[in-house]
């Protein structure tokens, strides 16, 4: 089973992108996804998820108003529509995956797949 994010880019402050995580394997309405960022000599953060058994969303404060996770079954496929974005959003971006959770989290713990990440530059 694979987990990919994609969709990653240059883009000025203001700006938007729409990430995809797709996934071979498996089915991904079947779990519930995390999305998360990395950015250089920061730890791992959690900013939003989407459940499994109920399509609930969940953000942080920093990109709540902002960011949205949506998915389209048809296309095996969770997004991450990032609007208004900032300088402080450069990071590179993962998605991971987990069956046993229905409710979603953000908390790395909490997955037991992850894609490799796609970078996201914010800048002028």
């Amino acid at each position: 089973v694979q987990l990919q994010a994609s969709g990653g880019g240059l883009v000025q402050p203001g700006g938007s992108l729409r990430l995809s995580c797709t996934a071979s394997g498996f089915s991904l309405n079947a779990y519930s996804i995390g999305w998360f960022r990395q950015a250089p000599g920061n730890e791992r953060e959690g900013i939003g998820c989407i459940s499994q058994s109920n399509d609930k969303t969940y953000y942080v404060d920093s990109v709540m108003g902002r960011f949205t996770i949506s998915r389209d079954n048809e296309k095996n496929t969770v997004y991450l529509q990032m609007n208004r974005l900032k300088f402080e959003d450069t990071a590179v971006y993962y998605c991971a995956a987990v069956s046993t959770r229905p409710l979603c989290t953000i908390f790395a713990w909490g997955y037991d797949t992850w894609g490799q990440g796609t970078q996201v530059t914010v800048s002028s």
